[in-house]
């Protein structure tokens, strides 16, 4: 049988169509700390993970019989993949699953800065009446929205922007082809331009820090700023100063160059709108993760 290790959270539906797989051996063992995780992998030949363990090289250096790894979620950076193909192993993951999710996500950052929802939630929470203090409410609609990264998820993003009657530019260093109304334009004149600006990119050496005080000097007065990417894109040190300026009226914080979050100080800043990295995080992804991992390993082992 083929041994199966699932380290961190999948889906119960997922681990139970796995389990009715007779090819597959199926252990869940979450919450590992490095040493137990260490000694574990010696037995499997495949790992199923999330992006909370790190397969490090430490921990990959033991690994005698595994044959592939299996990331739910969009990004590997939890997985060091250069040493894993080294030691042929193959690594997946399963970008189709959240990109639903974090376009919906996206557009409900950007609506509820517009209309005061937490705010206001809280407000009425601490019974009081503070329709005057949320009056000045601001819609989407004949808003020019700016797309950095015009994937999977920025796609599904623009789709949903332009449904709620906003011009869409995007942003992407190779050239993007789509039937939509929307226009690739450079960096520069996407800051310039843009009401809403949005990031989804992954984190690389190319986009570390691509958002950062020259950036943010660019952008309109007034932009609402949404990163639910990854952390390192957006220098938070720069995003600190910017939030002192007029430039930016609010930003959504999905996600953090340390997670999770120690310095509370970005987000403690009375214009941001923090949340705890929750942009994949429906039950709808969390399956069809579960699910597209289950069609990888099935491929893979020709089961």
């Amino acid at each position: 049988m083929i041994k199966v290790l699932v380290v961190d959270t999948l889906s119960q539906k997922a681990v139970e169509l796995l389990k009715e797989i007779p090819e597959f051996e199926i252990v869940v063992k979450t919450k590992m700390n490095p040493g137990q995780l260490k000694k574990e992998i010696k037995n499997f030949e495949v790992i199923i993970a999330n992006g909370t363990t790190a397969l490090d090289r430490e921990i990959l250096e033991g690994a005698r019989y595994l044959k592939i790894i299996i990331r739910t979620g969009i990004e590997t950076d939890n997985i060091d993949v250069e040493f894993a193909q080294a030691k042929n192993i193959e690594v997946r993951n399963t970008p189709l699953a959240a990109s639903i999710t974090v376009a919906e996500y996206t557009l409900a950052q950007m609506l509820g800065i517009c209309r005061f929802i937490g705010p206001a939630y809280k407000s009425m929470k601490e019974h009081k009446w503070e329709t005057k203090l949320f009056s000045k409410g601001m819609e989407l609609n004949g808003k020019t929205a700016g797309v950095i990264g015009m994937g999977r998820i920025g796609k599904e993003v623009a789709k949903r922007e332009l449904a709620m009657g906003m011009k869409v530019l995007y942003y992407d260093n190779v050239e993007v082809q789509t039937d939509m109304d929307a226009k690739q334009v450079s960096l520069d004149e996407l800051l310039r331009l843009s009401d809403f600006i949005s990031v989804h990119l992954p984190l690389t050496e190319s986009t570390k820090n691509l958002v950062s005080t020259g950036a943010f000097e660019k952008m309109k007065g007034g932009v609402v700023f949404v990163n639910v990417a990854r952390g390192g894109v957006v220098d938070e040190a720069a995003l600190s100063k910017a939030l002192e300026s007029d430039k930016i009226k609010a930003v959504a914080v999905d996600v953090y160059e340390q997670e999770p979050l120690e310095n509370f100080q970005l987000i403690d800043h009375e214009k941001v709108f923090p949340a705890p990295h929750l942009g994949a995080s429906t039950v709808e992804a969390h399956d069809r993760a579960g699910l597209e991992a289950i069609s990888i390993l099935k491929e893979f082992f020709n089961v």
